[in-house]
């Protein structure tokens, strides 16, 4: 796989298969983290929901020897309102599906306490934590997914934190699904050095050409000249896409 130019704000990368676009993800991931540590110490990644990068979470956890993982820090591009054991929490699918078994030291595993109120009050602290330990150049990688939907992290269509450009975290309340998110915001994800977005499997097909050739999306304002969005895909995913 290789990455490709789609405009001045967003690359591209597309796979074959979904088992080929993981591997190229999880091998992104690895070359991004080695970059950091090389440059400046460490590497400080926001974390993704969602079946695929979980998928990816599996695959790192079987290379313990790529970088050291010590130098990681983890934190979260959002999280539901539920406790840390639940299922449905984006915190506790991580730490299942790869990052307990690697020995990233406690202490630089930063999740988001979504389900405890007051909520903007914790997303206020959560911003403090994220410029304690990150300072302005914020993260080394933001993951994102997209939904059928258009949204990507808690970024929901037609939601307060979409407007927000004051707070690097908000609390989102996403009436779509009556209940309350903390998200990371439009300037935390922009301002970030590099931004990954995944989309695989057919059941993305119809939103990822709407949210690259439209402006109406959450997902569709992602990346900058200065910080793009690389899009990675799998034949399934980019299906309707037009490309030139």
């Amino acid at each position: 796989m290789l990455e490709r130019p789609f405009d001045n704000r967003r690359d591209l990368a597309i796979g074959e298969t979904a088992d080929e676009t993981l591997r190229f993800a999880a091998q992104h991931w690895i070359a991004q983290a080695a970059r950091a540590i090389a440059q400046h110490g460490s590497f400080a990644v926001a974390l993704s929901g969602g079946s695929t990068p979980n998928a990816i979470y599996r695959l790192l956890a079987e290379m313990p020897q790529a970088i050291d993982w010590t130098k990681v820090f983890l934190f979260w591009g959002d999280e539901r309102a539920v406790p840390p054991t639940h299922p449905d929490s984006n915190y506790h699918a991580a730490m299942q599906s790869g990052f307990a078994s690697l020995p990233i030291p406690a202490n630089q595993i930063f999740r988001m306490q979504a389900e405890k109120t007051p909520l903007e009050q914790h997303a206020a602290d959560y911003e403090a934590l994220i410029k304690k330990h990150l300072g302005a150049r914020l993260f080394d990688l933001v993951m994102l997914g997209v939904g059928e939907d258009g949204h990507t992290a808690s970024l929901f269509p037609d939601t307060a934190a979409l407007a927000i450009e004051d707070h690097l975290v908000a609390a989102n309340f996403v009436p779509q699904k009556n209940t309350w998110r903390m998200t990371l915001t439009y300037p935390c994800i922009q301002q970030s050095q590099k931004i990954a977005i995944y989309a695989l499997g057919a059941s993305k097909e119809a939103i990822v050409p709407k949210v690259l050739h439209t402006t109406s999306y959450p997902a569709s304002r992602i990346g900058t000249p200065k910080h793009k969005a690389l899009w990675i895909l799998d034949n399934a995913a980019a299906k309707r896409l037009a490309l030139s």
